[in-house]
C-alpha cells in the first residue's frame, strides 16, 4: 500500500536533511565502487595464486568471516559512535584491507587472507551504520527513498565492475588498480559521512532509551529474524552475481576474461535501473506484491543465465538475474527499520542473518564447482530466491504499538 514516513518531532533543517541525503549516497556509491573494483580483479588474483573453485570459495570466506564479526557488534557501535563516525573509520579500515590485496597477493596467500578479514569487517560494519542513516532520511524527507540509496550502492559497483573491466582490457596490474581505489575510498567517504544527520535528531528520550534496550532483545524477536532470512536469500543471490558470475562466463560459456566482467557489469547495471525505479512501484503497490514477481523474474533469469545455449541469452539472463535480485535487501533493510528507534539492533541482526549467505555462498558455489561447474551451481540461487517468494509477507510494515512512536512511522517504504 501507498505509504508515507511521518514527520518527526523536532525535525532537523531541511538544509541538514539534504546535506544527509548527499552524504548517504557517498557512503553507498563509495561502498559499492570499493567492492566491484575488488571483485572484477577476482579472476586476476586467482590466476595467480592458482586457486582451484574450491579454494577460491574459502579464500572469499575470509570477506564473510570478517562481517559476521562485525554486524553482531555493529548495532551497540552505531548506538554508541554514531552512524558518521563508524562509517567514516570503517572507510579508512576498509581502505586498509585493499592495500593488503593489491600489495600481498603478489607474495603469497595469506597476505590476501589478511586483507580480505580486513575489508569483511570493515564492509559488515559500514553497511548497517549507512543503513541506519538512510533510514533516518528518509523518515526526514517523508517520503521513500531507501532504494535510490542501494541505487547508489549499485551505481558505484556498475562503475567499479566497468572500471576493472577497462582495467583488464589494458592490461593494468592489479596492484595499481587497486591501490587508486584504496586512496579514492580512503578520501572521499570519511569527507561525505561529514554531512551525516544526527542519529538521535527527531526520536525522544524515552525512544532513545528504549532503542539503546533493544539492541540485543532484536534477537529474541520472530519478525526480525524472519526478515533477516529473507535478506540471507537476496544477499546470497546478489553475492552470487557479484563474486561468481565473471567466472561462471569465463569457464561455463569460454569467454574471454573481459567479457566475463562486462557480464557482471551488465548484472550490476540492471540491479541499479531495479532499484533507481523500484520507490514508485513500491508506494504504488506496496513491498509484498513487488518483491514477489521480481522473485519469479529472478528465478527465470537465474535459470536463463545457467542453461541458456548462447553467449547473448545468458547476458539476457543476467540483465534478468540483476533486476529479480535489486529491492530484496533494501526492502529488508527498510522493514527492520520501520521504527526508527528500534532501527539500529534490528538492522544489526538482520544483516548478520543477511551475510550469513556471505559465509555460506562462496564456498557452497565453489564446492558445487567442483562436482558439476561453477556454472550449474548458480541454479541454488534460483532455490533460495523461491524461499524468498514465499515468506515475503514478513516485510509488511507493523502496526503502531505504543503511543510514543509516531503513528506512520512504521509505514516507511524503502
Amino acid at each position: 500500500m501507498p505509504s508515507t514516513p511521518a514527520v518527526p518531532v523536532a525535525a532537523p533543517p531541511v538544509q541538514v536533511v539534504r546535506a544527509g541525503v548527499r552524504g548517504t549516497y557517498v557512503a553507498f556509491i563509495g561502498s559499492g565502487f570499493a567492492f566491484a573494483s575488488w571483485a572484477s580483479r577476482i579472476p586476476q588474483v586467482r590466476d595467480r595464486l592458482q586457486l582451484s573453485p574450491a579454494e577460491l570459495g574459502l579464500v572469499l570466506l575470509c570477506i564473510a568471516a570478517g562481517s559476521l564479526l562485525a554486524l553482531p557488534l555493529s548495532g551497540s557501535v552505531v548506538h554508541r559512535f554514531g552512524s558518521r563516525r563508524t562509517v567514516a573509520g570503517m572507510a579508512v579500515l576498509l581502505a586498509i584491507g585493499l592495500a593488503t590485496v593489491a600489495l600481498g597477493y603478489l607474495a603469497g596467500l595469506v597476505p590476501v587472507v589478511v586483507g580480505l578479514f580486513l575489508l569483511g569487517f570493515a564492509n559488515g560494519a559500514w553497511d548497517v551504520a549507512m543503513n541506519v542513516q538512510g533510514a533516518l532520511v528518509e523518515r526526514h524527507l517523508g517520503r521513500s527513498i531507501m532504494s535510490r540509496f542501494h541505487a547508489g550502492f549499485s551505481l558505484g559497483t556498475v562503475a567499479g565492475a566497468l572500471v576493472g573491466a577497462a582495467m583488464v582490457a589494458l592490461q593494468v596490474p592489479v596492484t595499481a588498480h587497486l591501490l587508486v581505489v584504496t586512496v579514492l575510498t580512503g578520501l572521499a567517504v570519511p569527507w561525505g559521512a561529514r554531512a551525516f544527520v544526527d542519529d538521535a535528531a527527531g526520536i525522544s528520550e524515552h525512544q532513545e532509551q528504549a532503542g539503546r534496550r533493544s539492541a540485543l532483545a532484536a534477537w529474541r524477536e520472530p519478525r526480525t529474524l524472519l526478515i533477516g532470512v529473507f535478506v540471507l536469500a537476496f544477499a546470497f543471490a546478489e553475492g552470487t552475481g557479484n563474486d561468481w558470475i565473471s567466472i561462471a562466463m569465463i569457464d561455463g560459456y569460454g569467454t574471454p576474461a573481459a567479457v566475463g566482467t562486462l557480464a557482471f557489469a551488465v548484472f550490476l547495471s540492471a540491479m541499479t535501473l531495479g532499484r533507481w525505479f523500484g520507490p514508485g512501484l513500491l508506494d504504488r503497490h506496496g513491498r509484498v506484491p513487488v518483491i514477489r514477481v521480481l522473485s519469479v523474474l529472478g528465478i527465470a533469469g537465474t535459470l536463463l543465465f545457467v542453461f541458456a545455449p548462447a553467449t547473448p541469452l545468458a547476458f539476457a539472463g543476467a540483465v534478468l538475474w540483476g533486476i529479480g535480485v535489486s529491492l530484496g535487501f533494501p526492502v529488508g533493510m527498510s522493514a527492520g527499520a520501520d521504527e526508527p528507534q528500534y532501527a539500529a539492533g534490528r538492522v544489526s541482526v538482520i544483516a548478520s542473518i543477511g551475510y550469513c549467505a556471505i559465509l555460506a555462498g562462496p564456498p557452497t558455489v565453489g564446492f558445487l564447482g567442483d562436482h558439476i561447474s561453477v556454472l550449474r551451481a548458480i541454479t541454488a540461487v534460483a532455490v533460495l530466491l523461491g524461499l524468498a517468494a514465499l515468506i515475503t509477507a514478513v516485510v509488511t510494515p507493523p502496526a503502531p504499538r505504543d503511543p510514543e512512536r509516531p503513528r506512520n512511522a512504521s509505514r516507511a517504504v524503502g
